[in-house]
């Protein structure tokens, strides 16, 4: 994420989180550390797993003190270990006191996102196929944790309703169909967006080829079913396929023969990575000062 992107997208919820932290005040910290006094505090990793968020992390402490110094060691995208010493914080004990639970909540819940993707795009290494993410992700979160899900090495489907047409079952039912709602998408959308529709049946496919689809989303189908999807689609249409996708069951998708495929999972059931603020310690002032 760059400093722009940063700014306009992330710095005010970053903001939220702090003030839902510290709605008042940081009473422990004010209780123990009642006046400025620099020390430092080193980042652990207590398991195995991909970093991500590193920069939302250090962002937390800068926004609460821009003289907070961070030292990384790792980049995002990095594999840790167990143990390993990852970044050595630096500034006024108070910011790194205050700032210590919401800085490593981005951190854990990013890097264990990555985590989970790396291991699931792993498995489909060499199939040619896609792992997308989904919009079942926490609120006012989306944009870290669709970064984390980039750097576990899988890709984003939209951010957001603005981003393109996709057509699931409720739209169909509204509309009347699948024909009936391809055709209204494609008399409302501009050229340049791509329509996709959620088909969950082998007519509805048949339906959605002939009326145009750019993407067919097969959803929740057997893989019997959804082999007969991609022959009958046969390179018409952009073919994903999705519903309850999981690391435990993603293998026997890979060889369907679709171009994507997506899962709730990436976001929704990603464990932590579990990451440590420890050996916080006061620095010596320098003589004369």
């Amino acid at each position: 994420m760059n400093e722009i992107s940063r700014k306009l997208n992330a710095d005010d919820l970053i903001l939220q989180a702090l003030r839902e932290d510290m709605p008042g005040e940081d009473v422990s910290t004010n209780a123990v550390m009642p006046e400025a006094c620099p020390g430092t505090v080193d980042l652990i990793a207590k398991e195995e797993g991909i970093l991500a968020g590193l920069d939302v992390f250090a962002r937390v402490f800068t926004l609460l003190d821009e003289a907070t110094e961070i030292r990384f060691f790792c980049r995002d995208g990095d594999r840790v270990e167990k143990g390993q010493k990852l970044a050595v914080l630096q500034g006024d004990i108070r910011v790194l006191l205050s700032g210590e639970r919401v800085a490593l909540n981005y951190l854990q819940r990013m890097s264990g996102i990555a985590t989970y993707t790396r291991r699931m795009a792993d498995l489909l290494e060499g199939t040619g196929i896609t792992l997308l993410d989904t919009r079942k992700t926490s609120p006012n979160n989306r944009v870290f944790e669709k970064y984390a899900v980039r750097v576990g090495g899988g890709a984003n489907h939209r951010t957001g309703l603005s981003d393109g047409v996709l057509l699931k079952d409720n739209h169909i039912g509204a509309a009347g169909g699948v024909a009936r709602a391809v055709k209204m998408a494609k008399t409302y959308a501009p050229f340049v967006r791509k329509i996709e529709v959620e088909v969950e049946t082998l007519d509805q496919v048949r339906e959605a080829v002939e009326a145009g689809a750019d993407i067919i989303m097969l959803d929740n189908m057997c893989p019997e079913d959804m082999r007969a999807a991609v022959k009958l689609i046969a390179g018409r249409a952009r073919t994903e396929c999705s519903g309850n996708v999981t690391r435990e069951n993603i293998s026997r998708l890979a060889d369907i023969g679709v171009d994507y495929i997506s899962s709730g999972a990436l976001t929704h059931s990603a464990p932590i990575l579990d990451l440590s603020m420890k050996h916080l310690r006061p620095l010596e002032k320098e003589v004369g000062a």
